[in-house]
């Protein structure tokens, strides 16, 4: 009887956590951002996107830069939760830090939309490794360096964090999660896939690609 208590305790505190990481991963910090400080509604700018890129491109790097770390505290806030609140063991921390990505990309406050999590994603990761998430964000970073898209960074760095999950970290449920948040990350890019294809992604500011571009012009 007593473990029975126990496990449905359990069960209720994921339950809760869980809601409390979708509503915390669906607050739409570009929005937020975009209303409050430049009277802009984000979503009609630009690709439409809420997350970091179309902000940076539409609202400057300044507010981009804000949206990014909203949006990866989204995550390492929302999967903190079993580890601070209830000491629970940290491979909860991936599957509650799931909801927050659930709330960030089907967004309850604007009408289940949203962005593409991976800012939300690196979030978790910092909650869950934060020396892989240091590593994971320097290949990002090199990435959108050298391609001047995040789109392409991002499909690029995600399958890299996963292949290092898997035969250096060697930790099974970090390797599931990533294998499972790429092949998620591929899906919400899929216009940008289109638009690669079509050579009409547009670049971020900066980096190698974009410098091409203007010497070309």
């Amino acid at each position: 009887m007593i473990l029975l208590q126990e496990e449905f305790i359990l069960i209720l505190k994921i339950a809760i956590m869980l809601i409390v990481a979708y509503l915390i991963g669906a607050i739409p910090s570009g929005v937020i951002i975009g209303k409050l400080f430049f009277h802009t509604d984000i979503r009609q700018i630009g690709s439409g996107n809420i997350g970091t890129t179309n902000t940076y491109r539409v609202l400057g790097p300044v507010a981009g830069t804000v949206v990014m770390t909203m949006d990866i505290l989204k995550g390492t806030i929302a999967a903190l939760q079993p580890t601070l609140l209830f000491h629970l063991d940290n491979r909860y921390t991936l599957l509650i830090g799931l909801a927050a990505i659930l709330g960030h990309t089907f967004s309850i406050y604007i009408g289940f939309k949203g962005g593409k999590a991976v800012a939300t994603s690196a979030g978790i990761l910092l909650a869950y490794n934060w020396q892989f998430f240091l590593i994971a964000s320097a290949i990002m970073l090199t990435l959108v360096y050298i391609t001047s898209m995040v789109s392409v960074a991002s499909m690029t760095s995600f399958p890299i964090v996963t292949l290092i999950a898997i035969f250096y970290y060697r930790d099974p449920l970090l390797s599931v999660v990533a294998l499972v948040l790429t092949i998620f990350i591929f899906y919400r890019h899929r216009s940008n896939i289109a638009r690669i294809k079509n050579g009409t992604e547009s670049l971020v500011h900066f980096g190698l690609a974009w410098r091409r571009q203007q010497a070309k012009k």
